[in-house]
């Protein structure tokens, strides 16, 4: 995984969690899925660029 990527992640999930957080105190519950949404989109996106890590090596 490059640098790149894993930033672009990091900042994927850190803004999905910023959006669910501010869906929950003001009670929008799209607000909320979609943060939850873009954490899921960063994780599997970790996962994927691992397991092609894994098989570089």
């Amino acid at each position: 995984m490059s640098g790149a990527d894993k930033i672009h992640n990091a900042a994927q999930n850190a803004a999905g969690k910023g959006k669910e957080a501010t869906g929950k105190v003001t009670g929008n519950e799209r607000l909320e899925a979609e943060g939850k949404t873009d954490q899921t989109k960063a994780d599997v996106k970790q996962a994927g660029e691992k397991v092609k890590d894994a098989f570089k090596n």
